[in-house]
C-alpha cells in the first residue's frame, strides 16, 4: 500500500493561485484554490493508501477532511520542500499537489492498484504546461528531486531524466493540466467532476473566459 501525499499552500488570499489575478480578484483566487484543494483531498479518500499526509504551507482550515496527518512544509525552493516531503515517507509514495481538481481515482489507479510498487518503480504525472502534477518512488529518495529547476517549461522533463538516469523503471501517468490562469481554470471545471467543490465555486464566480490575465 501507499503513502498519498499533498504538497500545498493554505489557501490565502494574495498567497495562493496569483496568476488568476486578474480576471479573478485575490479572494476569488483564494476560493478557487481552496475548492481545488478539497476536491484532492476528497478524492485521495477514496484511493487505496497506507496512510495520507497533507505537507502544508500554513495552518489547516474546515477544507481538511479527517484522515490526513499534517506535517509542516519546509523552506526553501521548490524542489527542497517536494524532498522534504517524501522524507516524511517510508515505502512506496506518490505526491500530487493542489492544482488539478479534475483528479480521479481511476487516473491514479496505475500508480495505487495491486502490482503497482515493484522495486525501483517510480510514477510520473506531466503537466501541460512542462512541469508535473504527480511523482511517485517505491523508495523515497529526496535527492532525486533536489536540484532540478522548478517552475520552467523543462521542470518534468528534467526531473524525469533525473529518474531514469537513476536507474529508475519510470512509469507514466495521464497528462493534466495545472490550474495556474484563468484560462487553465475555465479548461479544467469542464473535466471536473460536475459535483465537486471547484466546478461549483467556479460556476458561482461567474466565468471569465477570454479575460487575459
Amino acid at each position: 500500500m501507499t503513502t498519498l501525499v499533498v504538497i500545498a499552500k493554505e489557501p490565502v488570499p494574495g498567497r495562493v493561485k496569483t496568476r488568476l489575478t486578474p480576471p479573478f480578484t485575490p479572494g476569488e483566487a483564494a476560493l478557487l484554490a481552496e475548492a481545488a484543494l478539497a476536491d484532492t483531498l476528497r478524492t485521495l479518500l477514496a484511493v487505496p493508501a497506507t496512510r495520507r499526509l497533507l505537507v502544508l504551507a500554513g495552518r489547516p482550515g474546515s477544507w481538511l477532511p479527517v484522515g490526513y496527518d499534517v506535517v509542516p512544509q519546509a523552506g526553501g525552493g521548490l524542489d527542497e520542500r517536494i524532498a522534504a516531503a517524501f522524507a516524511h515517507c517510508a515505502g512506496p509514495a506518490l505526491l500530487v499537489g493542489m492544482d488539478t481538481p479534475q483528479l480521479t481515482p481511476a487516473l491514479l489507479a496505475p500508480a495505487t492498484g495491486p502490482g503497482a510498487w515493484p522495486a525501483r518503480r517510480a510514477w510520473f504525472g506531466p503537466a501541460a504546461d512542462g512541469g508535473f502534477w504527480a511523482l511517485g518512488l517505491a523508495e523515497p529518495r529526496p535527492e532525486l528531486i533536489l536540484g532540478v529547476p522548478m517552475s520552467t517549461p523543462g521542470t518534468g522533463a528534467a526531473q524525469r531524466r533525473r529518474l531514469v538516469e537513476a536507474g529508475l523503471n519510470v512509469r507514466d501517468l495521464a497528462p493534466l493540466r495545472d490550474m495556474d490562469t484563468a484560462a487553465d481554470a475555465a479548461a479544467i471545471v469542464k473535466e471536473a467532476a460536475p459535483g465537486g467543490r471547484f466546478a461549483a465555486a467556479y460556476a458561482r464566480l461567474g466565468s471569465r473566459e477570454g479575460v487575459t490575465r
